[in-house]
């Protein structure tokens, strides 16, 4: 009965642009709440991003008295966009959100992607009702998130994101927008440019290091340009202390710059390969070669001097990419979609993607490092079939993203460590286990683990079937991530792990009590001193009978059986429905009791009396029961203790339970189909005797 995950796949370049959808609280559009409050003629006051200090600030209280005003009570003549939306719009403030605002300066040079997060279909006009929108890409879904225009002020001057138009609101409230997203102002604090950008398009980021990047470099960075990509670089820092530290060429280290624009001109006869970058402050420029006032300009044509170069004090400037590359660490592209970037010809992408989750106890196994419970974290297959039209080798970009973390910042949650290897799968295998990772090697994986939002590797593999398996650096810690697979011919991929099924073998007769072992015979003994005159014995007594004879066991950690779990064995091992078990209905159960204490052992590898919740998938298999990972997800939270460990009472009422309910459901499966349809008393009838 194979349970399919939650995989889509999609052409990525023919696919008709999805409708974003709406996420306020009471489900009303952006339209029906500008209709709402022009017929009553008030202006809106969004209840879900109150404006008050909450919105601001989680972990503090406000460091000045902020004041909400909206657009009108700045200026005399507000308005959205003052002519062409473009990057000197965008002035950093008191946020240290400059990612954020580097990536806004690269959405401005794609208009098509920018008429998408600032639709312009809002004005300071007649149609004003003090609510705008704008969409963003969160997890592969289109979001339409709707704000009022209250912004934050102190002494009348906006003190976030602002535009260097003091009439031109369009980028304030596009950063207010991606606040609430995010819970609140300060969630905008510190990030990748990569993050926005993909945010901004639903692209596929990848990032070169300067130093070791390839020789061709310029080339693939003006490709990337060209076909509309996004692009921001920054300077590494050591330490803390040097973020946002000014060097003396006037660049700025820790600091999120955009990348605008890459030319190559004639300087003397040689051709010159520059790039032009921004800084979102506004200002703050480099003062090398090919600054705005440097000699190099004198000695390059009119003609590329005039198309250019601008000379202002505006945050953007030239160097030549020599310089560049000595001067900048990283370089963070985010492809629409994932094109070559090296050859000429174009490719249409196949795009495949999976959610999931790392649970603690189940799902969540670390690194490789943690041989233990790695091979527990989710698993994926891919198989690549075709090769690239002009290679005898398949290309494929694997993106893995950590959702939601800004918003979990209010609780104490930040970035996970996060990484992902690759390793050929052997066929027909539904999830491998630990002995294959302990003997076989990853045949690529991500450069290194880090917490960022997202990492991705581009690869190039020969055809076959590959295991994708996402992790966190440590085990145990949870979060939820999207995997996205990128191949530029068609691949399919699906979710190991994901049957649910059980072969569970009809018990065998029991002996007649002429051939009764010595074993049976002590347990007729002990049934008979219970049983009385009806030779059978009920729930309460097996209970006292089980958790006598199980105390006694030492190589066990052993609670107690509830009273729950005893009806459970009678419900499992009542033939006849009596409602209590015979002798011979308890012999059998004995020896099927048996066998699982002899599963438990074998997984107790530390002799603690304990079994790891890791490793219930395995015993629960070695008893005939195959789930999927999220059924042993629910396990896991059900049945283990703070430290994922599973006792023999709960793994006993774990498994009976189980057994029960596969043998229900098989009972009603008369066509082994995998379906049963039940009404409201089968249901009923089969929950309450589980």
């Amino acid at each position: 009965m194979p349970i399919q995950s939650s995989l889509s796949s999609q052409r990525a370049k023919h696919s008709a642009a999805p409708v974003a959808m709406d996420t306020q609280n009471d489900g009303r559009s952006f339209k029906e709440i500008r209709q709402d409050c022009l017929q009553r003629q008030v202006l809106f006051e969004d209840p879900d991003f109150p404006a008050d200090d909450s919105a601001l600030f989680y972990s503090k209280s406000p460091p000045l008295a902020f004041e909400w005003k909206r657009p009108g009570e700045l200026c005399d003549n507000p308005r959205f966009v003052v002519g062409d939306a473009n990057r000197t719009d965008i002035c950093q403030g008191q946020l240290g959100d400059c990612w954020l605002l580097a990536a806004t300066a690269s959405l401005t040079l794609q208009k098509k992607n920018l008429a998408r997060v600032v639709p312009r279909d809002q004005e300071f006009d007649n149609s004003y009702a003090g609510v705008f929108h704008f969409q963003f890409w969160q997890h592969n879904k289109w979001l339409d998130v709707v704000v009022d225009d209250r912004l934050p002020t102190v002494r009348n001057k906006l003190v976030m994101l602002h535009s260097a138009s003091n009439n031109e609101f369009w980028s304030a409230l596009l950063e207010k927008a991606y606040a609430k997203l995010h819970g609140s102002y300060e969630s905008l604090k510190g990030g990748s440019t990569m993050e926005a950008m993909e945010d901004f398009t639903g692209g596929v980021g990848e990032m070169y290091e300067t130093k070791s990047a390839p020789k061709k470099l310029f080339t693939i960075m003006k490709k990337a340009l060209d076909r509309s990509s996004m692009m921001g670089c920054s300077i590494d820092i050591s330490s803390s202390a040097e973020s946002e530290a000014q060097t003396s060429s006037g660049l700025v280290k820790g600091h999120a710059y955009s990348i605008t624009g890459l030319e190559e001109v004639n300087c003397r006869g040689r051709k010159v390969q520059l790039i032009r970058i921004r800084n979102p402050w506004g200002t703050v420029e480099w003062n090398g070669p090919w600054s705005d006032s440097s000699k190099e300009w004198s000695q390059v044509d009119k003609a590329d001097k005039d198309r250019i170069l601008k000379h202002s004090d505006d945050g953007e400037f030239w160097m030549e990419f020599e310089d560049f590359k000595s001067n900048y660490d990283k370089v963070e592209i985010c492809n629409l979609t994932p094109d070559s970037l090296v050859e000429n010809t174009p490719h249409h992408w196949e795009v495949s993607w999976f959610e999931g989750n790392w649970i603690r106890g189940s799902t969540a196994g670390g690194c490789r490092n943690y041989i233990d419970t790695f091979w527990t974290n989710p698993q994926f297959k891919l198989t690549l079939e075709d090769t690239d039209d002009d290679d005898d080798v398949c290309s494929v970009v694997i993106a893995l993203m950590q959702k939601n973390r800004r918003l979990l910042r209010k609780e104490g949650m930040d970035m996970e460590t996060i990484g992902f290897a690759v390793y050929e799968a052997p066929d027909d295998v539904d999830q491998l286990g630990k002995d294959f990772f302990r003997y076989n090697g990853s045949k690529a994986r991500s450069r290194t683990y880090v917490n960022v939002r997202e990492v991705s590797e581009r690869f190039t593999l020969p055809p076959g079937n590959y295991l994708v398996v996402p992790t966190t650096f440590q085990p145990h810690h949870e979060a939820d991530f999207l995997i996205r697979v990128f191949s530029e011919k068609k691949a399919t991929a699906l979710e190991m792990g994901s049957e649910v099924d059980a072969d569970l073998p009809d018990p065998p007769m029991p002996s007649s009590p002429d051939e009764e072992t010595e074993e049976e015979k002590g347990l007729r003994r002990l049934f008979d001193q219970l049983s009385g005159s009806d030779q059978a014995i009920s729930a309460r007594e097996l209970q006292q009978m089980l958790n006598g004879v199980l105390s006694r066991r030492k190589e066990v950690k052993f609670d107690g059986l509830t009273l729950n779990t005893c009806h459970s064995i009678i419900n499992l091992m009542d033939v006849d429905n009596t409602g209590q078990l015979e002798f011979q209905e308890f012999k059998v159960f004995w020896e099927k009791m048996k066998k699982w204490i002899m599963l438990f052992l074998s997984f107790d590898t530390d002799r603690s009396g304990k079994m790891s919740s890791y490793e219930l998938r395995i015993a629960l298999k070695a008893a005939g029961m195959q789930l999927n990972s999220k059924l042993l997800q629910l396990l896991g939270l059900r049945f283990a203790d703070e430290n994922f460990d599973i006792d023999f009472d709960d793994y006993l009422t774990c498994i009976v339970r189980l057994e029960n309910m596969f043998r229900v459901f098989q009972g009603l499966d008369t066509k082994k189909s995998g379906k049963v349809n039940m009404n409201i008393m089968q249901f009923l009838m089969m929950s309450m005797n589980v």
